[in-house]
């Protein structure tokens, strides 16, 4: 039934801008009035073709990005509606990966060096190594298998074999050694560890303790002399390739955790955030949304560790098409491959396009069928460079966390913008930018007790809300650290978001920009790894002279990210041992968390709550012009911590020492 009274006001409404747009129409388009006849129909309709284009054009001329804002939303909606699609039907990653083993099992999924492999290869290799896994009796569903191996296709066989027997993958950092290794196996609950052959010392260094947790021990390799370690390849050549029955992963649902991705996050500490099969769908279909076809070839470089290098893999799945794998990076390789294979999509984190950008100019620089670049991290010089240099490649940056719960994506190509500010992103997707107390490491709040955003220019910290649709699952077996990253009545009684732990800032025209980590946690100049800051401080306590370790990142001008630097404090009666200290981080931490810079000081700077500051030290930097404090630097051919004197500093600066 109509509403009398409010259709009545409508055709008023109706009357008045017909009227005002006769009005506007005679005096400002210059249709004569003849033409504007209140009894003509066809009049009629093209004053309100004109009336609508006129109100199109204002709107499009206010808001430029209007329909791509909409149409982002849109894209993003059809996306969860398709996850929880997937979750009532309770259909995974792997579920498609078999059905694309039926119907285009001839179909290459990986290149690797000189090899392929077809989905059907894939399948039956992964078969192999679910049956190996059973056969040798420690693994059973529901167990979580270590994956200590850099980038190679048997990563994806071990990993599609652990899902096919319902089993989690906890995927180490191929980089960490000692006690990092040890507590990274420990969160995860990992019964099994399955290396690479190339790995086998760092093995060897931690097995009597992975003995004494009963950690069976797996090396890739043909046969291994080490007591205590099997191998693995051996027991895949003599496994059986038929499939494996549904059954055993039947207890599976959405929410299962299907792998655990190490991140350091902003406590400083490295924790497995569980990823579920519902999250690798959304980690997945990040490809689909950033246009990304079934008729395409991607490239991964990055690792199949982290997050960015195995979405790559888990959307080649969901899009049906080829993946071009490398065991690592390589500048002068790069575009030889993607001529090699044909690579039409291309996955980057900012520094391997500044190290692209780098290389020496060739006549062939364009000569590729790259048309997509998905990635973030890149700075706008280094965008603008990239595409004058080779091509215009669309690139689409895109923002997220491992362990996080909302995702921003650059589809207006604004170069150095992580996405769009938008009321309907915010509607849909709840989130804030918040004022933050650098310092003091935590929002700030109005005198009721709520958090406030941050105005336009203004950098603020990321939060999230967390929800049932919208939810944050947090780090395996270790809620303390789960609920860290937590942040509870931020803008009424009872809400809950999550805290990104990064900074960023929303321009005039709203667009939204990476400003900095928060926290303990800084992203480093090589290859993009997050460098945790407490961690690398309790490997540097454990060298003899130092006592206290104050470490944090410093901004290196021409380069992404920032490179490690400590000030330490050194033990009574004892002097800084330069190539002592060089030899204990160079035995017990990975090249890119060991620190370039030395700072010696008296003592560390300290709040009433006994926090370290970072601010003042932070802002001082590396300039031995600034800081009257001795400054030693990380010095590679000499195998010391050498004296940063004036002269190594405008080297570092001028580029002519690589940090």
């Amino acid at each position: 039934m109509y509403n009398v009274t409010s259709t009545n006001i409508t055709l008023f409404s109706l009357i008045i801008k017909y009227k005002l747009c006769l009005r506007f129409c005679s005096s400002h388009l210059f249709i004569p009035p003849f033409c504007l006849r209140q009894d003509s129909c066809e009049t009629n309709m093209l004053v309100w073709i004109v009336c609508a284009a006129l109100i199109v054009f204002g709107v499009l001329l206010r808001h430029p990005y209007l329909f791509q804002d909409v149409q982002y939303v849109l894209t993003k909606i059809k996306v969860k509606r398709f996850v929880l699609k997937c979750m009532r039907t309770n259909y995974s990653i792997l579920d498609r990966f078999l059905d694309l083993v039926k119907t285009q099992p001839q179909k290459t999924l990986i290149y690797f060096k000189d090899e392929m492999f077809t989905y059907r290869e894939a399948d039956v290799l992964s078969n192999k190594a679910a049956r190996a896994f059973l056969q040798a009796g420690c693994v059973k569903e529901g167990d979580t298998v270590a994956l200590f191996l850099g980038n190679q296709p048997m990563f994806l066989w071990l990993w599609l074999g652990l899902m096919k027997i319902g089993c989690a993958g906890a995927l180490l950092n191929s980089n960490i050694r000692s006690k990092s290794l040890l507590r990274c196996l420990n969160c995860s609950g990992a019964t099994t560890l399955v290396a690479a052959e190339e790995l086998l010392d760092a093995v060897k260094e931690v097995l009597p303790h992975l003995h004494e947790q009963q950690i069976t021990v797996f090396i890739l390799a043909d046969r291994c002399e080490t007591a205590g370690v099997e191998s693995f390849i051996h027991k895949m050549n003599q496994a059986s390739s038929e499939p494996i029955p549904k059954e055993l992963r039947s207890h599976l649902t959405m929410q299962s955790p299907a792998a655990y991705i190490y991140t350091s996050g902003t406590t400083g500490l490295p924790k497995a955030a569980v990823i579920t099969y519902s999250r690798v769908w959304g980690m997945s279909l990040l490809l689909a949304t950033s246009g990304v076809n079934s008729k395409d070839v991607i490239y991964d470089a990055l690792p199949l560790y982290h997050s960015t290098g195995l979405l790559v893999f888990t959307g080649a799945i969901e899009r049906g098409i080829p993946v071009v794998l490398r065991s690592k990076f390589s500048a002068s390789q790069f575009w030889d491959d993607c001529r090699k294979y044909n690579v039409t999509v291309i996955q980057y984190i900012g520094e391997i396009m500044r190290y692209l950008c780098n290389t020496p100019q060739k006549l062939s620089d364009k000569n590729h069928k790259v048309r997509l670049a998905i990635g973030n991290g890149i700075r706008a010089d280094v965008w603008r460079d990239f595409v004058r240099r080779f091509g215009e490649i669309q690139i689409r940056e895109f923002y997220g966390a491992t362990e996080g719960n909302f995702a921003l994506l650059n589809y207006s190509s604004k170069m150095g913008a992580l996405g769009r500010h938008t009321f309907l992103l915010k509607m849909f997707f709840p989130y804030a930018v918040i004022k933050y107390d650098i310092d003091k490491e935590e929002p700030l709040r109005d005198s009721s007790g709520f958090c406030m955003e941050v105005d336009k220019g203004e950098p603020g910290l990321l939060v999230t809300e967390i929800t049932a649709k919208a939810p944050f699952i947090g780090y395996v077996r270790d809620l303390n650290q789960t609920e860290k990253k937590k942040l509870h009545n931020v803008f009424k009684k009872g809400d809950l978001y999550f805290n990104t732990g990064d900074l960023l800032r929303i321009d005039e025209d709203n667009f939204m920009y990476f400003h900095d980590r928060v926290g303990d946690t800084f992203r480093c100049v090589w290859k993009g790894e997050n460098v945790a800051t407490a961690e690398v401080a309790d490997i540097l306590v454990l060298a003899d002279c130092v006592k206290e370790a104050n470490v944090y990142g410093v901004k290196v001008p021409g380069q992404e990210g920032r490179a490690g630097m400590a000030a330490v404090t050194l033990r009574d009666g004892l002097k800084f041992d330069s190539m002592a200290v060089f030899k204990h981080v160079e035995d017990f931490l990975p090249s890119y968390a060991r620190p370039r810079f030395m700072r010696i000081q008296r003592s560390l700077d300290i709040t009433g709550t006994f926090k370290l500051i970072k601010t003042k030290v932070l802002e001082q930097g590396f300039n031995p012009n600034d800081v009257t404090d001795p400054l030693y630097f990380l010095n590679e051919k000499e195998k010391n911590y050498t004296p940063l004197t004036p002269d190594v500093f405008d080297s570092v600066i001028a580029g002519d020492i690589k940090i």
